[in-house]
């Protein structure tokens, strides 16, 4: 084939795993016994759908207790209303003392107090109350059930699950400072993000069909190790992309003009050094050159060359063992 230039895109590939966009741990935030598990593991939840009742009935009796005492404070903070309104009177004609007066409007502030201290307890029994249904903070998919009906949990036990929004789905991975600097941060916008178009390869080799873009990029370089952390974004509308899978990421970062790519196959590695059979015409006759040749970046089954061939020299793709240095060969067919 007659050597020819092409422009190339240059891509980079790190290896990094998902995680969900939010991943909510699920904990009971009162205590008691677990009566029901009201979701299916594994299946799709949606914002504020229970998940786990609690028994209610001693936060049932609480309200109820709260709510008779608030009524008695209500009782109590008339009365002291009545009192004051019907000492003001008394006092311009000297049918009460001043002090008796003062008295009852400092009860009445007592008593206005222990009312708003009644309502809070009966404001904190209702939400003990509505605690006993767990209840998911994100659309999303749930997890194993990691307590049974009939355990004991409370604010110190361990989660009961995990809820993770996957759309979108988060992607993380570690570049280097020096690619920060050469490719990321003169494209990122004020929330992080960039225009960059992401491929997602999974582990068995496919690519997801869905781009991703840089999400965001962490607040500072590790000093021991020169490289940065950065959260990738893809759309996951089936939510097949799944938290812990293994990923990797490609970028198209550049695209190089004018390059000389060959395949792969015309290329010949020996001991580390790389070789290309070139057909040189001396008087007439298609004679062989084994020239070495410095090799690049490889795109799909073609090689970039860096130094060592120019454009329009003719290489062999065909039958290089059968070829050797300054022998002479029939051509059988060009590219």
């Amino acid at each position: 084939m007659t050597v020819a230039t092409t422009n190339v895109p240059v891509y980079h590939e790190w290896i990094g795993s998902l995680d969900g966009f939010v991943n909510a741990q699920i904990r009971a935030q009162v205590s008691g016994y677990l009566m029901s598990q009201d979701y299916k593991e594994g299946g799709v939840v949606t914002n504020g759908q229970v998940l786990f009742e609690i028994d209610p009935r001693v936060f049932a009796a609480a309200l109820a207790q709260a709510n008779a005492q608030l009524g008695v404070a209500k009782a109590q903070r008339d009365k002291a209303n009545l009192d004051v309104e019907r000492y003001t009177p008394l006092v311009k004609v000297d049918a009460i003392s001043k002090e008796e007066l003062e008295d009852a409007v400092q009860a009445k502030a007592g008593a206005q107090a222990n009312v708003e201290a009644a309502n809070a307890a009966v404001q904190q029994a209702r939400l003990n109350l509505d605690f006993a249904s767990v209840r998911s903070p994100v659309n999303g998919i749930a997890g194993t059930a990691l307590a049974q009906v009939g355990d004991l949990v409370g604010p110190g036990s361990s989660n009961l699950t995990t809820v993770s929004a996957l759309d979108p789905i988060k992607a993380y991975i570690t570049v280097s400072e020096q690619y920060y600097l050469d490719h990321l941060a003169g494209h990122l916008d004020q929330k992080g993000g960039s225009d960059f178009e992401l491929d997602l390869i999974l582990a068995n080799d496919a690519v997801y069909p869905q781009k991703g873009k840089f999400y965001f990029v962490d607040r500072q370089v590790e000093p021991g190790t020169g490289a940065i952390q950065v959260a990738v974004t893809f759309p996951n509308p089936d939510n097949v992309l799944r938290p812990g899978q293994y990923a990797r990421i490609r970028a198209r970062t550049e695209v190089r003009q004018g390059v000389v790519l060959i395949p792969q196959r015309a290329v010949t590695e020996l001991q580390g050094s790389y070789q290309v059979d070139v057909v040189k015409e001396v008087n007439g006759t298609n004679m062989v050159e084994i020239r070495p040749v410095q090799v690049g970046a490889q795109f799909g089954k073609s090689w970039v060359i860096e130094a060592g061939l120019k454009p329009g020299e003719r290489i062999i793709v065909e039958g290089l063992q059968k070829v050797r240095q300054d022998s002479a060969v029939t051509v059988a067919g060009k590219g």
